[in-house]
């Protein structure tokens, strides 16, 4: 009977803990392929991040040396501001607006592919549009002093020299109380402390 006993409980027992299966090389490769391409999603998302140091801009149009960009209707004078110091910037440190979304503007000189341009700032898209640029430049009358009304910052580089101010370009040898002229000078001269510091973006989100 004893030995009955050890037999029945021998055979009763719990069986010891199964050893865990290994992921499956399928679901292995899934789960590599689904992690890396989050990582590569929100990789890119912060890379390509909007810069909110300055307001969003377009360009709506360019006609030779002359670029008509175009920001949000409300932008204010401040924030147009931080946007002419980027061009100036760009200016002083590079010379490339290519990142700024402008085409070269002298494309045919061997020094530099930005040499002279006027860009102009507008809060009215309509001011934009190929046709309405392409009259300007025409010297149209019926356009070029709504035109001009209209504009709200610019950035004039010539050679060395460059300008940059509220309002319209003031025209050669007139003062003009729609303009507040904010920089003039040459771009081989030092920046100034608020041009080289952007306002902090405190924003930790790619969007």
């Amino acid at each position: 009977m004893t030995f009955m006993h050890e037999q029945v409980s021998s055979s009763t027992s719990p069986a010891g803990p199964k050893a865990k299966k290994p992921l499956d090389t399928v679901v292995k490769l899934a789960l590599t392929v689904f992690v890396g391409s989050f990582a590569l999603i929100w990789g890119g998302m912060y890379l390509s991040r909007p810069d909110r140091s300055i307001p969003p801009y377009s360009v709506g149009s360019q006609n030779g040396q002359l670029v008509a960009t175009h920001v949000p209707p409300g932008t204010t004078d401040h924030q147009i501001e931080t946007l002419l110091n980027r061009f100036r910037k760009v200016g002083h440190q590079t010379h490339d607006f290519g990142p700024m979304k402008i085409r070269p503007t002298t494309p045919d000189d061997a020094g530099s592919r930005y040499r002279r341009m006027l860009i102009y700032v507008f809060d009215d898209d309509g001011w934009t549009d190929p046709e309405m640029l392409a009259k300007y430049v025409a010297k149209d009358a019926t356009v070029a002093n709504e035109f001009d009304k209209s504009v709200r910052g610019y950035y004039l580089l010539q050679d060395q020299e460059e300008e940059g101010g509220i309002g319209p370009l003031p025209k050669t040898g007139e003062l003009s109380a729609a303009t507040r002229v904010l920089f003039k000078g040459r771009v081989t001269d030092p920046l100034p402390v608020e041009a080289e510091s952007p306002e902090k973006d405190n924003s930790i989100s790619p969007l």
